[in-house]
């Protein structure tokens, strides 16, 4: 049956793209059965040599270990400076910064 519609070319191209997709992760789980062994060396290699947290980003300093960095280090340059690295957009903030302070904003009085 010939495809007649652009429609039907791109539901094609869909479903093949699912088909691909759906098998990256059989093969994944293929590959990492057949590297089990390789991946415990390096688990316990890490464990030996007491290793820290993995290297994230290249660019910055607090984006590079973020278990190291401390919370001013993104406003080195000014409190109100904009986020000059990508990676530092890429990152959610600090836990500690989602904390619900008390609002500085002075509401405006409604008129009565």
């Amino acid at each position: 049956m010939p495809l007649e519609r652009p429609s039907d070319r791109v539901l094609a191209a869909t479903l093949l793209a699912g088909v691909l997709f759906a098998a990256t992760f059989a093969d994944a789980a293929r590959q990492r059965s057949a590297r089990e062994a390789a991946l415990q060396r390096t688990t316990e290699l890490v464990t030996g040599l007491r290793l820290s947290d993995v290297v994230l980003f290249t660019e910055a300093r607090y984006t590079r270990h973020l278990s190291q960095a401390d919370l001013h280090s993104a406003f080195q340059d000014h409190p109100m400076a904009l986020e000059h690295f990508p990676s530092g957009s890429l990152l959610p903030p600090p836990r500690l910064l989602l904390d619900h302070h008390e609002t500085l904003d002075r509401k405006a009085a409604s008129p009565d």
